[in-house]
């Protein structure tokens, strides 16, 4: 599976290259109990663990470090930026004291005990953010929040989505939550199957 997802990713000439992976069930929910793990097998945690070690960096919510409990990357070197509107989020979790840690905050956010990078007022600007990130290629974990705000500010170039054969139900959040409605092309670059689940990589139509 590593050779599908370990391909060239040219760098966009204002920031890196940004990526979402996720999973969802048929009926397109992204969580069950408040965790994506059910819907997951051992493919496309093979998956997430290639893009993880291809990244240079991670980003990512901080309602979802706190729900999977996030602690320090197994890449050495590399970086989690979690992403908080107001940074009251707990810093001295294994994540953050290892240094590996930071968070992606408003400029107008409140002055926080760790790293960060900031940009927009009131609401984060990813244009901005991502250009302050000196490295080719990051990769995005959810949740669905963060995904919205990603489609909507269109700085989103590839998605890495596995589909699990199960019906979830319930009201979990589905791939993105808030977006305004926008229609952004994507081309397929791959598609494969394990046991009913479908694991597809699109890539922006530039």
């Amino acid at each position: 599976m590593r050779e599908c997802y370990d391909v060239p990713r040219p760098r966009p000439a204002d920031r890196p290259w940004l990526g979402l992976c996720m999973v969802s069930s048929l009926d397109g929910s992204t969580v069950v109990d408040a965790r994506s793990a059910a819907l997951s097998n051992p493919v496309d945690a093979e998956v997430l663990h290639t893009l993880r070690d291809i990244a240079d960096m991670i980003i990512v919510g901080a309602s979802t470090v706190r729900v999977e409990g996030y602690g320090p990357p197994r890449k050495a070197g590399q970086r989690v930026g979690v992403v908080s509107r107001r940074g009251d989020l707990a810093t001295d979790t294994p994540l953050f004291t290892s240094g590996a840690g930071f968070l992606i905050l408003p400029e107008d956010a409140a002055e926080v005990p760790v790293p960060s990078v900031r940009g927009g007022r009131g609401t984060i600007d990813f244009a901005a953010v991502l250009g302050q990130l000196d490295v080719d290629y990051v990769q995005a974990e959810g949740g669905a929040t963060l995904n919205a705000a990603l489609v909507e500010q269109d700085v989103l170039d590839e998605l890495d989505l596995t589909i699990s054969p199960q019906l979830a139900g319930g009201d979990g959040p589905r791939l993105t939550v808030g977006a305004a409605p926008v229609l952004r092309a994507m081309r397929l670059a791959h598609l494969a199957e394990d046991q009913g689940f479908l694991f597809s990589r699109y890539v922006r139509d530039r």
